[in-house]
């Protein structure tokens, strides 16, 4: 559980911040934006780490800029990092990592949520009771 220290957290972008609609740009998953907007706003850095490169990338990282999310670093370690295959992994330096493709698939924002700060009332509760997103946010985001 992510209490003070910050954290370095690699997220992928096809299937975990966007519905999979690869090479185009799916919907935003329920719950997103608002999760990474709060672990910046927590002094955690995001980097993007996707399959992306060239124009497709660029629109990804785009995508993200509109909807309130700038990241740490986009596909490298720290921003300032040259990428040289013959020099340099494409493996890359993090604490945690969010991912579609984890076994087990993508639990959701709302779950990677409580486990990143616990559970603060259950989620499956709050959906049935508040069915806007908004009133859900507010819960979810009241601390």
């Amino acid at each position: 559980m992510i209490k003070k220290s910050s954290k370095i957290i690699a997220i992928d972008f096809d299937g975990t911040i966007v519905e999979d609609k690869y090479p185009e740009i799916g919907k935003p998953l329920i719950f997103a934006f608002e999760t990474l907007k709060k672990l910046q706003a927590d002094g955690h850095r995001l980097i993007l780490w996707t399959y992306r490169t060239g124009s497709r990338l660029e629109e990804a990282v785009e995508f993200c800029r509109k909807h309130g999310v700038e990241f740490y670093a986009v596909n490298k370690s720290y921003p300032e990092e040259k990428f040289d295959e013959r020099e340099t992994s494409r493996k890359i330096h993090a604490d945690l990592f969010i991912d579609d493709r984890n076994f087990g698939g993508f639990p959701g924002w709302g779950v990677i949520y409580q486990q990143l700060y616990g559970p603060s009332e259950d989620i499956e509760e709050i959906l049935r009771k508040n069915r806007s997103k908004r009133s859900f946010l507010s819960k979810l985001f009241k601390r």
